[in-house]
């Protein structure tokens, strides 16, 4: 009897590690598209584009999406613009690497909890604007 479930436990086992493989696609996938994740739902790209170009890219996808923009701050080296959608607060800022290079990193909150969705989209929507200008 000790030995059936011995053998469950090494099935068992096996059958978790399929997971890893799973996870590792899964990365690949969103890094692929761009997209870099941190941790705490934190989203970056870099893209090869002024700053204002991709400011203005940024507040485009903003009012596509229907996100209200509240506020446009100027923070060692970056802007930073915040905005609300209806249960969400998105925080996107933007710092100039070199007159043609610009990092964005967007972040949107439901009270405690990261929407990382949304801030993928975010980004998404302002690469799809730049590449329309």
């Amino acid at each position: 009897m000790s030995e059936r479930i011995a053998a469950l436990l090494v099935a068992g086992a096996m059958g978790f590690s399929g997971c890893a493989p799973l996870g590792i696609t899964a990365f690949g996938v969103g890094a692929s598209a761009g997209v870099t994740h941190g941790l705490g739902g934190v989203t970056y790209r870099t893209f090869t584009a002024p700053m204002p170009k991709v400011k203005g890219a940024t507040l485009t996808a903003l009012n596509k999406m229907g996100i209200k923009v509240n506020a446009t701050l100027k923070e060692e080296g970056a802007e930073v613009i915040k905005a609300t959608a209806v249960d969400r607060e998105i925080e996107v800022e933007l710092e100039s690497l070199s007159p043609n290079t610009t990092r964005i990193r967007t972040v949107a909150k439901k009270g405690f909890f990261y929407d990382s969705a949304t801030s993928t989209e975010i980004i998404l929507q302002t690469e799809r604007a730049l590449n329309n200008t």
